[in-house]
Order: C-alpha cells, then sequence, then structure tokens
C-alpha cells in the first residue's frame, strides 16, 4: 500500500522545512514546489544561452549528495503523492487489477541446451525469477542456478546483467547492479556445491561470454564516462586485478559489444556508434589469441558477423542501406571475398539474423510488418506463415546449434505472447506456450488494425490501433497514443496486459510508428535524425490530427506517452501542439538536449552525435537543435496536465533533464494543470526493477491519466 505523503513545499527557495505545508484537498489548489532560479549562461556560436536551473545538476555527478538538488527532488515528490491522493483508491484499485493478469507463478518454456533443460520461474507473489536446470534424462534432479529473490534481499532496486553458464556446466558467471545505475559486479558461481568464489568484478556491463575451456570468460568493462570501452580476460580462481586487457576502443563515441559465434567455434568482439561498427574475431579455443580484425572502419559502414561450421556470415549495409547477408569462407572473412547471399531491397529490411548448423534464420520487415525467414546453405529461403498480418515475431531463445526446430516469439494487439517452435522440415508451428491472463481474457472482444495518416510533407505514417469493438467510432472516444521515433529502433505491434485496462474503460490505444523509427526500414530512420530530426515530432502530431479527422477521437481527448527519446517526443509535440492533448506521460524524458549534446564528459554524448548532430562544432547543429529541444523551446502559456518520471541513477537520461525540464515548466506555464515530477531516489532508466513495483508504477500513470481527462470515476 502507497500512501500519499502530507507536505508540499510551499513556493519560494528549497532551504528549510519551515517551507513544508499541508496540501488541500482538490489537486488544483496544491501549492507546488519552486525550484529558485540561479543565473548561468553560456556563449557557443556567438549565441548567449540562459539556463537559470542549470544547478539542478549536482556538480559531484555520479554522486548526487547537494542538499538543495535534494531538496527539491524530495518536495518533487511529495507534490507528486499530494496531487495523486485523492485518487490513491484508483490507483490501488488498477494495481489489482493490472496484478490479477499477472501469473503469480509463471515460469518459461525448458530450452534445452547440451545435457541440461533450463527454465526460469517466478514463485508465487515473488519479484524476481528463480533460474533452474536439470538433466535431460533426469527431469526430477532440478537444481537451482540463481535465486533473485535472495540476491535482490535488502535491495530496494536489483537486476540481473546477465547468467552465463560455462560449456561444461559447472560455473555460473552473473552480473548485479542494486542501484539502477547499470554498473554490474560480475561473480562466479560453483555449481558443484553451490559455493560463490571470491572474485569480483566491479563496473562491468553484466555479461560475460565463455570460452572454449570452461574456464577463461570474457567481459566488458565500463569506463567513468560509462561506456564500455574495454573487453577483459579472467580466469576463474584468479584475481580480478590480474585480469588481461583484450580490446581498448580508443575512440570516446563507440561502445563495445562482446557475444558467442552460433557455432561456438569464436568470440566475436563489436564496437561502433550509430551508424558505425567494426569486430574483431577470437577463436574460443585459444583465448589469448590476439583479435583478428574483420574489415576495418569507415563511417556510415554497420556489418555484423557469424559462424556457419565452415564459412563465416556477415550482415552488411555496404551496398544497400536495409542491408545485404553475404557469406565468406573459413579461410579468409576479409571484406573483398564477401559474396551476397542475399541483396537488399527497398521494401525488405534486413533486422538480425542467426546461424545454424543447416540454416539461416533472418529476422526482416517487409514492408513495415515483421516477418522470419528460414534460407538454407544455398540460399533458398521461405518465410514463416504466421496467423495474423499485424503481428510482432522474432527468434526466441535457441541455444543449440545443430537443430531442426526453431524457437520464435509472437504476438500481437490481440493475442497475448506466444512461444512457438518451427519445425523447418515439416513447415509447421508447434505452440509451446501462450501467455496466460489469470483473471481472463476474451481476445474475440477487442479487435486491430493497421492505418496510414498523411504527414504534413505527403508521407505516409503507418499507425497501429487496438480497441473493443463496441468502443464508439464517432469522436467520443479517448484515445491513447505512443510513440518513441529514435535510433531506428521500431515499437511493435505487440500484446500488453496492463493496456487492457485503458481499453475496457473505452479508450483507444494507438502506436504512431514516426520517422526516426525502424518501422519501414533504414530510410524511414535516417528521415527522422540529424537535420531530418524533427519530421519525427510532426509525424506524431500529424498522426493524432487524422485520427481526430477519421473520428477516432477529439482534441484534449488524447492522452500520450513515450519514454526516453521518446521522452523527447512528448516535449517537442507538446510545444508544437498544446491543445491537442488531454494528458501527457514523459518517461525518463530526453528534454535537455542541447546542453547534454555539448557535453561530451557525459557517458551518451560522443556516441549520440551521428543520432543528434555535434552542436560543439557544428554551428547548424547547433541551431538546429536549439530549435527543437523541448527544455531550450518552453514559452509562457497553457499547457496540458503532465506527468514526467526520472531515476536518479539513470546514466541514460541524468535525472536533471526531467528536474530543469519541469521547474522551467512551473514558471512558464500559465493554467492551473496539475504538472507532476516523480523521481525514483534509488532506481535508474527502467524505473522500478520489481515485476509487481513495475506494474504500480503503470497504474500510477493510469490513474494520472483518468483522473487529469475526467475518468477517474469510470
Amino acid at each position: 500500500m502507497r500512501h500519499a505523503l502530507a507536505a508540499v513545499l510551499a513556493a519560494g527557495a528549497l532551504t528549510t522545512a519551515a517551507d513544508i505545508r499541508e496540501p488541500t484537498e482538490e489537486p488544483g489548489a496544491l501549492t507546488p514546489p519552486v525550484a529558485e532560479p540561479r543565473p548561468h549562461r553560456f556563449t557557443r556560436h556567438g549565441v548567449t544561452v540562459e539556463d537559470p536551473y542549470a544547478w539542478l545538476r549536482d556538480a559531484d555527478y555520479p554522486t548526487v549528495d547537494d542538499p538543495d538538488v535534494l531538496a527539491y527532488l524530495r518536495a518533487e515528490n511529495a507534490y507528486f503523492d499530494a496531487v495523486m491522493a485523492p485518487v490513491q483508491p484508483l490507483v490501488e484499485g488498477l494495481f489489482e487489477e493490472i496484478k490479477a493478469r499477472e501469473k503469480p507463478d509463471d515460469a518459461s518454456v525448458p530450452l534445452r541446451d547440451g545435457g541440461y533443460f533450463h527454465q526460469w520461474r517466478f514463485e508465487a507473489g515473488a519479484q524476481y525469477r528463480t533460474w533452474t536446470r536439470w538433466p535431460v534424462d533426469d527431469p526430477e534432479s532440478v537444481e537451482t542456478i540463481l535465486d533473485e529473490p535472495a540476491l535482490a534481499d535488502g535491495h530496494d532496486y536489483f537486476a540481473l546483467g546477465s547468467m552465463s553458464v560455462s560449456h561444461d556446466g559447472r560455473y555460473v558467471a552473473y552480473g548485479t547492479d542494486t542501484s539502477g545505475g547499470e554498473r554490474y559486479t560480475m561473480r562466479v558461481k560453483d555449481l558443484r556445491d553451490g559455493s560463490v568464489l571470491d572474485e569480483r568484478i566491479e563496473d562491468t556491463n553484466g555479461e560475460a561470454v565463455w570460452a572454449a575451456d570452461s574456464r577463461t570468460f570474457f567481459y566488458l568493462v565500463m569506463n567513468e564516462q560509462w561506456r564500455s570501452h574495454q573487453v577483459r580476460r579472467h580466469v576463474v580462481g584468479t584475481p580480478a586485478e590480474a585480469d588481461a586487457i583484450v580490446y581498448t576502443e580508443a575512440d570516446s563515441g563507440f561502445w563495445v559489444g562482446l557475444a558467442e559465434a552460433s557455432s561456438k567455434r569464436y568470440i566475436v568482439i563489436s564496437t561502433g556508434d550509430q551508424v558505425t561498427s567494426e569486430s574483431h574475431l577470437l577463436p574460443a579455443d585459444d583465448p589469448t589469441a590476439a583479435p583478428a580484425l574483420v574489415a576495418a572502419r569507415r563511417e556510415g559502414h554497420d556489418y555484423d558477423i557469424d559462424h556457419q561450421g565452415d564459412r563465416f556470415v556477415i550482415r552488411t549495409n555496404d551496398r544497400h542501406r536495409n542491408f545485404r547477408l553475404a557469406v565468406a569462407p573459413q579461410d579468409g572473412f576479409q571484406e573483398e571475398r564477401w559474396e551476397s547471399l542475399i541483396e537488399g531491397s527497398d521494401s525488405v529490411y534486413l533486422r538480425a539474423f542467426r546461424c545454424f548448423r543447416d540454416w539461416i534464420v533472418v529476422d526482416e520487415r517487409v514492408d513495415g510488418v515483421d516477418q522470419v525467414r528460414i534460407l538454407d546453405r544455398e540460399g533458398t529461403g521461405r518465410h514463416v506463415a504466421l496467423p495474423e498480418p499485424l503481428h510482432t515475431v522474432g527468434l526466441g531463445a535457441n541455444a543449440e546449434y545443430e537443430v531442426d526446430e526453431v524457437r520464435l516469439n509472437y504476438a500481437s494487439m490481440v493475442t497475448p505472447n506466444t512461444v512457438f517452435d518451427y519445425d523447418i522440415g515439416k513447415e509447421r508451428l508447434v505452440t509451446r506456450k501462450v501467455r496466460e491472463i489469470p483473471s481472463g481474457y476474451d481476445r474475440g472482444l477487442y479487435t486491430s488494425e493497421r492505418l496510414h495518416a498523411p504527414a504534413r510533407d505527403g508521407v505516409s505514417v503507418p499507425v497501429s490501433i487496438v480497441r473493443r469493438k463496441d468502443t464508439p467510432l464517432d469522436g467520443s472516444a479517448p484515445l491513447y497514443l505512443y510513440g518513441y521515433g529514435a535510433y531506428g529502433a521500431a515499437i511493435p505491434p505487440s500484446f500488453s496486459s496492463t493496456r487492457l485496462s485503458l481499453l475496457d474503460r473505452g479508450f483507444l490505444y494507438a502506436i504512431a510508428h514516426v520517422r526516426g523509427g525502424g518501422e519501414l526500414g533504414r530510410g524511414w530512420y535516417e528521415q527522422g535524425k540529424l537535420a531530418q530530426r524533427t519530421n519525427a515530432f510532426n509525424d506524431f502530431v500529424d498522426v493524432a490530427r487524422h485520427l481526430v479527422d477519421r473520428g477516432f477521437t477529439r482534441p484534449g481527448r488524447i492522452a500520450i506517452a513515450g519514454g526516453s527519446a521518446g521522452g523527447e517526443l512528448m516535449g517537442a509535440v507538446v510545444n508544437q501542439a498544446p491543445d491537442l492533448w488531454g494528458a501527457v506521460a514523459a518517461h525518463v524524458p530526453f528534454v535537455d538536449v542541447l546542453n547534454t549534446m555539448l557535453d561530451d564528459t557525459l557517458p551518451l554524448t560522443p556516441g549520440e552525435w551521428p543520432e543528434w548532430g555535434n552542436p560543439i562544432e557544428d554551428p547548424d547543429a547547433f541551431e538546429l537543435i536549439r530549435s527543437y529541444s523541448p527544455y531550450d523551446q518552453l514559452r509562457p502559456g497553457a499547457y496540458p496536465p503532465m506527468l514526467v518520471t526520472a531515476g536518479l541513477n539513470d546514466p541514460r537520461v541524468t535525472y536533471w533533464e526531467p528536474a530543469k525540464y519541469v521547474a522551467k515548466l512551473r514558471a512558464l506555464k500559465t493554467d492551473d494543470n496539475p504538472l507532476v515530477l516523480k523521481t525514483n531516489m534509488g532506481a535508474g532508466h527502467g524505473g522500478k526493477s520489481g515485476r509487481y513495483d513495475a506494474l504500480y508504477e503503470v497504474a500510477e500513470e493510469f490513474a494520472f491519466v483518468l483522473m487529469t481527462m475526467g475518468m477517474a470515476r469510470d
């Protein structure tokens, strides 16, 4: 049970507890906290920028102990609780409703890996998973590999970075984060006796890849700027201080990745930014060997490589921006020896692939819809026949290499998450699991469709919509519109059990697949970045207006939501068309774009310049970013009700971005609509970590939307 704090800070500087007073019953009558503006300015490219809330960034970051900063964040949290107090019963009711759709003792489909089946499960009521295994020939001998609830005990936040079992099955290497800062501590557990070894490896990304000897593993080190910049090699039983450096990335904009080839014969070290990549290979049976370069980096060339027994398979955009699939012989993976297996296509976006002994499985997006293609060794392929035209599908967990069936994850906006095994020889799907909704779900009550909305420049923008069949389409229904539109990431038309709480209250739910995402291929992404970034914002507004014109809803009845770069989208569209929106949820929003892209000491900034531009060196990029950065473009006027969230330990969108945004907006807004900021003081980018704690935050968002749109009793 969550209780609202019966105090909010009065107007004025946040300095003493004497400024705290009891809130009144009505949210509109509450006095919100006020962050004191403090003079701060800088000049770049001949332009002077005023930033009176720059002080909200703690000078000692990543340590945050400035008493004024903490006082403001806590005051905003108190105000959030006070504003939400009148609808607290609704929050609790929504939470119980949403929680009832979660299977208390859920478990994954068992996955075979060598001589064992592996499975995770939630014990009834548990916030975290327990990971188990049992011998293939002895299903009764179940042993626990990792007990997340035990590891999380005593921590407000817990995340398991990865769990990697050595090839001989003896050891498990795993990483844990107990702050939300995404710096994981690696440990090693001996599964023979359950003991955790003495070695601790700090400041990793939480992942480990084992060499063939099952005594050596590789891992990634995070530097002070929270960039994975180095690969190190660890031998079980030796001190971490003795770990050898295998690879170091000198480019401050490149991040290093680590993976095992499908054949398990190579370790793949990858490095890159948003548009350029480079890979190196290590033989898994010779962990002390020097990494071998595959293809030297050149700007704009993005590729990845896998190994298929006697050859290499490469996905590359060297000839087509939607990528082609190429092969290279075992004795030479150099770029000049890459021969096409699948050529690039304007209508087919090759998203990812995985090699098996006799097959290559390709995740594609064909005319904006996910597909899976199975290729034989000669490149002859067929698509997996799927049950619905509008869906999301992709490779699931596949541990073994020599197989005749592959595991797929499938869902649609009306079909719960489904695990299929696809029998390649028989060309048929075998259902292994359909997500259970314990409180009940009748698929026949709902319908989904794909529309296309005309953008102001004539481009057609896809829109995925789901609703109850009995929801009126006369303009009276409220609409919840979601968007992201960055990094080439697509928002899939997938299933959400939490969404049912809105649909059953008469909402339509829509996803605007705006430019900047990858729904329609690489070109769709490129049309929403750098100099064309504002296309993403315009698309979102134009989608909303089209849905109004089509009679789905009306202005003021549209709730909108997005997180991270999608939170930047929220800030931009609020500035562009504030009258359209009835409520806004901006989660960990990237709203202080100019200041962040000007600060190359922040972890993400150098690697983000290919996405947003480099305003340090480029005056045109400076002016463009300043022209749309939500924080910089706030002006006096009326704004819709807004819920903004932040994570104190968030390394991706630092807490001061949403804090500064709310502080400035409070000083400029001329309306009485609620504006609330909730900062998770012990979490990061993803909010609360426990499965039920995360659902509670969804309930809070939905209650805020219902309250501010006059539907709190619905």
